[in-house]
């Protein structure tokens, strides 16, 4: 397998960007030229004395922003752990270089702009969750990597990566077309990853968690939603756990997306928007198309729709178990369980029934193994496929306890656990294993809706607790605010970051060249004087109660009416993406 390089150092002179490969007997430099943007091949000689020198640890990719194109490096990385003896780092800090010395070919409007796409970038960059391996495959399953051809061992790891997970292929689509740059590209998933190594009956294992988010249809929480016209489903995330002993290795994988039809829930001032599904669209084309797609990847298909069936949920229930059954696909089984109603007033321990349920179909699907000697001894021939309205907080408590079940087996198999143990009374594992979960469902949630998850008190401890409500309660207010009023410029940055849109050339006016309405800051000013002035009136009591009660109702008169104005009015007060195709928000 084609690697790429380990350690680098880019060299930056007035002419030209270098970036010298650093490793043992490596000669070459990518030079990249700051004004005609060329990048080549060339050696270490070329590189100008004077040039100003520093370590980076990869090269993320190129974007062009309104002021031109731009580089970004990865500048700091952390080690997360090794896998099959190959490092993976978790990257940390990031630059965005400018090609252009000055910005003074930029107008004050222009000037303005290329700071908010700026901005946006960094918005991505900063959101936690990207990783990289120079010398193995992250993007892959075990199992997938032990099915493949010669050929595509000689790859190169930008070429050969599942191109769902790679998170900076947009930003690495020049390096891609130049096949000697290929060393120079590091393909970097996001998502999240913990690697342990654990210890049961004296025996020491490593136990591995990888969440793969897609990229495509990748967005935040209320914008993306159902799926697109190619099937691809909105926040797509595919996880695999994974144990490593004694020379052995299983792998379990699941998966999650949103209910893969047309539907959408945009963010309206309202606490929980009403879910749309649409009227105007064949729903079945991209059903049949996400479904297609998913049994050639992963075999057969349980999907575990986790909805409430009641309320506004229900209708979404309905038509996905319509489309299931429309569909007549045998490889395919459709389970709903209503988790809130389930696992109303406390009653967590009702989970099992959904486990009980399909313990069958989950020892069918089995899990990919293989022993010390390199057999391969088992293949998963099927995945669970979990959803909840974000796929974020029920999901990932499900998924947990499927991954614990698969654990329980595969632990026995290799001989870690002895005959009637059972996984879940390893305190000092289980206290691993849980924290690790609850940390995956805060990485997803925060990548998707913009704050930690909900109910990882249950995932961290196994039940509820008053505290884990309070702050399942803080979270709620936290989300409530970003989606109705900062998600559009995450929305938009996501889609700059991955190529959704591009920036012309010209030098024509953007999409977020937009001027707010009058009503954007006149009304929440009357809002704010309004109940002020009732605190006011309540606290600078006048002679009569009547003559107090007057001022306050006049003023929460006021107040209710202006309320009533901007919930009328919430398009000008939602932060809605600017840049966004249409079929991106249906």
């Amino acid at each position: 397998m084609a690697t790429t390089y380990e350690r680098y150092n880019l060299h930056t002179s007035p002419e030209r960007f270098y970036i010298e490969a650093c490793d043992d007997g490596a000669d070459a430099v990518l030079a990249i030229d700051r004004v005609s943007c060329e990048i080549i091949l060339t050696g270490k000689k070329d590189v100008p004395p004077s040039a100003v020198t520093r370590p980076i640890c990869g090269v993320m990719g190129t974007v062009r922003l309104v002021a031109g194109m731009y580089l970004i490096v990865i500048t700091k990385k952390r080690n997360v752990g090794s896998l099959l003896g190959h490092a993976v780092w978790k990257a940390v800090d990031f630059d965005v270089i400018s090609y252009k010395r000055t910005m003074m070919h930029l107008t004050e409007t222009q000037s303005q702009e290329n700071k908010t796409f700026l901005a946006m970038i960094n918005n991505v960059l900063t959101t936690d969750g990207f990783y990289f391996c120079t010398d193995y495959d992250l993007t892959h399953t075990l199992q997938r990597l032990a099915n493949t051809s010669p050929d595509f061992q000689e790859m190169s790891l930008l070429e050969r990566a599942d191109q769902r997970f790679v998170w900076n292929g947009n930003l690495l689509r020049e390096l891609a077309a130049q096949p000697e740059l290929h060393r120079f590209a590091l393909p970097v998933v996001h998502g999240y990853i913990v690697m342990k190594p654990c210890r049961i009956n004296g025996k020491i294992f490593e136990w591995i968690v990888i969440s793969r988010r897609s990229c495509f249809r990748a967005g935040v929480r209320y914008y993306v939603r159902g799926i697109d016209s190619e099937g691809h489903a909105a926040n797509f995330v595919e996880t695999e756990q994974i144990v490593l002993y004694n020379g052995g290795r299983a792998s379990f994988v699941q998966t999650r997306g949103s209910m893969p039809f047309f539907w959408s829930q945009r963010p309206n001032l309202k606490y929980k928007p009403k879910p749309q599904i649409s009227q105007s669209t064949n729903h079945m084309d991209g059903f049949q198309r996400h479904f297609d797609s998913q049994l050639l990847i992963y075999g057969k298909q349980t999907l575990l729709n986790l909805v409430n069936q009641k309320g506004s949920e229900k209708p979404l229930e309905q038509a996905f178990a319509k489309m299931v059954s429309k569909m007549e696909n045998g490889m395919i089984k459709y389970v709903a369980f209503d988790f809130h109603k389930e696992c109303s007033r406390m009653r967590w321990d009702r989970l099992q029934i959904l486990v009980d349920a399909v313990s069958e179909t989950q020892d069918e699907y089995s899990y990919f193994m293989v022993d010390a000697e390199g057999k391969t001894v088992a293949q998963q021939k099927g995945t669970f496929r979990s959803n909840c309205m974000d796929c974020l907080d029920r999901t990932n408590v499900i998924q947990s306890l499927l991954a614990r079940r698969s654990l329980q087996s595969q632990l026995q198999r290799m001989g870690v656990l002895n005959v009637g143990q059972r996984v879940e009374e390893q305190a000092e594992f289980e206290k691993i294993y849980k924290n690790a979960w609850a940390d995956n469902a805060n990485a997803c949630a925060v990548q998707y809706a913009g704050t930690g998850a909900l109910k990882t008190d249950f995932t961290r401890t196994g039940k509820r607790t008053q505290w884990g409500l309070v702050m399942d309660g803080w979270n709620s207010m936290v989300r409530y605010y970003k989606n109705n009023f900062s998600d559009g410029f995450r929305q938009d940055s996501i889609d700059l970051f991955l190529g959704n849109y591009a920036i012309d050339e010209g030098d024509g006016p953007t999409p977020i060249r937009v001027q707010r309405d009058w009503k954007f800051v006149t009304l929440p000013v009357i809002l704010l004087v309004a109940i002020s002035m009732c605190f006011v009136c309540l606290l600078m009591a006048g002679e009569t109660w009547t003559e107090t009660l007057t001022y306050v109702a006049f003023w929460a008169a006021a107040g209710a009416v202006t309320v009533a104005l901007i919930s009328f009015n919430w398009r000008d007060f939602v932060d809605a993406p600017k840049l966004v195709q249409k079929e991106k928000m249906d």
